[in-house]
């Protein structure tokens, strides 16, 4: 008459997600649309992200030249119809390198933050919903990676493995997952003790399965806003590092490789550095700009 465990399981598994996705993909993510389209800066900042994305995507046709394409007789020049922001010392168009530039910025700031994620969503996940040894092992680890300096650590570990893009992957992904991580615990502790988590336990229902389908859907919000404000930080340190020489290496466009090229022009050509400069103030500030506005909008706490 009442059906067998998996019967139960199901009804539960229904009831569950139609509380907890269908009403929050209704009522919730329509909400935060909301607020989010009437923050005009925030969609400003959108449509350079956007812009941006589509810029480093298409960046073989869009830039007017080979990032690495040398005119010897217009090299040091100024601003020109054919070098719209001129050329460096090895007649190189500055333009065309920026423009590259935003293809390494973008995938570093995607492919390091996915992997910074996943690692603290997994561990994060684990360490809230078993609590235990397993909470005291991850919040150990967590004390111990967070006390070092972002950059100083980043860099250590670039010395030891050698530049590249590929290590420079590895030496943020080292460090950059604890933040995630102690969100990510802190909700999953809240999220454990919900009714739907104690319906799930109660029809037999495995901790993998529960995490799975119930833990991290519901730190999606929190995923994403993580995300969109570690890129701009991401951007920065891979900026910083190809400056020192440890990151992205030439004759690789890297906007902090560019400026570190250009230092030694800084006094007789200093548009040649403002020009990656600019490009990196304004990507990190829009990132941050739209980071902060998502998360305003996604805080459900905000009821206009």
């Amino acid at each position: 008459m009442f059906g067998g465990p998996n019967d139960i399981r199901n009804k539960v598994v229904e009831a569950a997600e139609m509380d907890d996705n269908d009403g929050r993909s209704r009522s919730y993510y329509y909400d935060s649309l909301r607020r989010l389209r009437k923050n005009k800066v925030a969609l400003v900042c959108l449509g350079y992200i956007i812009l941006f994305i589509l810029v480093a995507i298409f960046a073989p046709f869009v830039a007017p030249y080979g990032y690495n394409d040398i005119d010897l007789a217009n090299r040091l020049s100024g601003s020109s119809a054919q070098y719209l922001l001129g050329t460096d010392d090895f007649g190189r168009c500055i333009l065309s390198r920026i423009i590259f530039g935003a293809r390494i910025s973008l995938t570093v700031g995607i492919v390091a933050v996915a992997i910074t994620t996943t690692i603290g969503v997994i561990l994060g996940s684990l360490a809230g919903y078993f609590g235990g040894w397993v909470d005291m092992l991850v919040s150990r680890l967590i004390e111990i990676f967070i006390s070092f300096p972002d950059l100083l650590f980043v860099a250590g570990v670039m010395f030891v493995l050698g530049p590249g893009i590929v290590n420079l992957f590895v030496a943020m992904g080292v460090l950059g997952w604890t933040f995630t991580a102690r969100l990510v615990r802190a909700q999953v502790l809240q999220i454990k003790e919900k009714e739907y988590m104690e319906a799930g336990r109660a029809s037999g229902a495995g901790s993998y399965w529960l995490i799975m389908k119930h833990v991290i859907p519901n730190c999606v919000s929190t995923i994403i806003i993580i995300m969109s404000m570690g890129i701009p930080g991401a951007i920065l340190t891979e900026a910083s590092l190809s400056f020192l020489g440890l990151g992205v290496q030439p004759p690789g466009p890297s906007w902090g490789s560019m400026i570190n090229h250009a230092r030694i022009h800084l006094r007789t050509h200093p548009t040649f550095s403002i020009w990656p400069g600019v490009a990196i103030v304004i990507t990190t500030l829009a990132f941050n700009i739209f980071g902060d506005a998502l998360r305003d909008a996604l805080d459900p706490r905000l009821k206009e």
